[in-house]
């Protein structure tokens, strides 16, 4: 091997060496850099991200509480169940249609034997709704007069427990509410109307609150009555102006207009009779209407 002609590819010029060197100094420096320096990307601060994860925590720990916060139970009585109660409790539209067939022939399920019985639903479905069902008092007395007949010889004395009901024109929102199936929003609403109309003369007009249903309205004439008014203010029907006649609550403007019309034309009314003659007029509430009216 000639050596000599191999060591011609080694000589460099001086601006050659020069060059070699710098370029092993920038690979060397490039290694340093390599292993000692940090290229991982800062973290990015965010000056609202411990505030919006403040406020996560919270949802999450109210939904946490609501989720462990046992359900209220109301109680209702089961011959009033509505469709919405029934199919949150479990039942089906066939089942529920079974027990409005059986009410309409004025029949009433007096245990949850006889519920089951009428509206065919499973003993499972049937436990789960035992816990709601409330039954009037007179049905458990019923049932301790059954108990009591297997003994003839002796003598049955059952106290009757007088209730007294409360006027509900004085009730307070703390009686409504405790009634069974009564809250805030509901006994609010009962007093707002009982403002509007001044004074309630029949039960039958809390059918007139959005939100109660047959089963409340059941257990509220449980509790209360409607005593006979002594200052109730009526209206004068032929006297009454436009604006007074449109502000009560069962007239509206378009009616009180056409009543005006019809007392200049026909002259005065003399009875409830004559106001159903006017188009608009509801009738179904005439003998409620009639009460606040003074002829």
């Amino acid at each position: 091997m000639d050596f000599r002609k191999i060591a011609l590819y080694f000589k460099f010029s001086r601006e050659q060496r020069i060059g070699i060197i710098l370029l092993f100094a920038i690979i060397i420096v490039l290694q340093l850099v390599y292993f000692f320096v940090d290229f991982s990307s800062p973290s990015q601060f965010f000056p609202d991200k411990e505030k919006w994860m403040s406020l996560q925590r919270e949802i999450d720990s109210i939904k946490n509480n609501n989720e462990n916060k046992e359900e209220k139970k109301y109680l209702f009585n089961p011959n009033f169940i509505t469709d919405y109660k029934g199919y949150k409790l479990g039942m089906t539209v066939e089942q529920i249609d079974r027990l409005l067939v059986f009410r309409k022939e004025n029949k009433y399920v007096n245990s949850p034997k006889e519920f089951q019985e009428v509206t065919k639903i499973s003993d499972s479905l049937l436990d789960s709704m035992i816990p709601y069902f409330k039954f009037p008092d007179w049905i458990a007395n019923k049932k301790e007069i059954k108990e009591y007949r297997n003994y003839p010889n002796q003598k049955i004395f059952i106290k009757k427990e007088k209730k007294i009901l409360i006027d509900l024109n004085q009730a307070t929102q703390e009686d409504l509410i405790k009634v069974s199936g009564i809250g805030e929003a509901l006994s609010l609403r009962i007093l707002k109307q009982k403002e509007g109309l001044g004074y309630f003369v029949s039960m039958e007009q809390l059918k007139d609150v959005w939100g109660l249903s047959p089963e409340v309205i059941f257990n509220l004439s449980n509790h209360f009555k409607i005593s006979e008014p002594t200052s109730l203010k009526k209206i004068a029907i032929n006297d009454a102006s436009l604006k007074e006649l449109s502000s009560f609550p069962y007239f509206r403007y378009t009616l009180a207009k056409q009543i005006v019309t019809y007392r200049s034309m026909n002259g005065n009314i003399n009875n409830i009779e004559d106001l159903i003659k006017i188009k608009g007029f509801p009738v179904e509430k005439a003998k409620i209407i009639g009460l606040y009216l003074e002829f």
